[in-house]
């Protein structure tokens, strides 16, 4: 099974590529629905981040808005908190590629944010970074999850800009034109890699 490392920040059109890759019967890992997913299934992570972030846990449930109000304002907040998260998810990420690889899958997206901060490049046979431009990202992300442009940028601002991603991933998809356009360049990046052409 060919396993590709999806990343860049929130906003950039990554769902466009992770479309392109299931329909060529690939299967997509988005780390975010993971993360969410045990969140309602394992205890162990919630003690670890009620124990880092006191009170974010309420009800036996995470509350969302209190845990981003601290990391988003605070860098060493944040990356405890993908240290807490990045083991619970890294093993349930290699558990459901194992299970991939078994049902004969024959390609494999991991579409994470955190891609190149962990362990998951050295799993990957390619790493790819989409990005576009942060006004379109503000845009984009203001219209998808309905938040004020405000919030929208704090959660741009919290995140690496365009060129730690490029600089970092193998290829580098850039949705700077027409979702046409940037179609077309994901289909001729996943010939190029999938045809052996890197």
């Amino acid at each position: 099974m060919i396993i590709l490392g999806i990343t860049g920040p929130t906003g950039s059109g990554k769902t466009t590529l992770l479309q392109h890759i299931v329909d060529r019967n690939g299967c997509v890992l988005d780390l975010d629905a993971i993360y969410h997913e045990l969140l309602q299934t394992d205890k162990g992570l919630l003690r670890e981040l009620e124990d880092r972030f006191p009170g974010v846990i309420r009800d036996g449930a995470l509350d969302r808005k209190a845990l981003g109000a601290i990391v988003f304002a605070d860098p060493e907040a944040l990356l405890d908190l993908n240290a807490i998260t990045g083991k619970y998810i890294l093993a349930e990420t290699d558990r459901r590629l194992r299970a991939a690889e078994a049902d004969g899958v024959p390609l494999a997206a991991i579409d994470a944010i955190n891609l190149l901060e962990g362990e998951l490049p050295g799993r990957c046979r390619a790493t790819i970074a989409v990005i576009a431009p942060v006004e379109t990202r503000v845009r984009r992300i203001m219209e998808r999850d309905g938040i004020p442009e405000e919030y929208a940028r704090a959660r741009i601002s919290a995140q690496r800009p365009n060129e730690y991603y490029a600089e970092r991933c193998g290829f580098t998809l850039s949705n700077d034109s027409t979702r046409e356009a940037f179609a077309r360049k994901c289909d001729e990046l996943l010939d190029q890699i999938l045809l052996g052409k890197e």
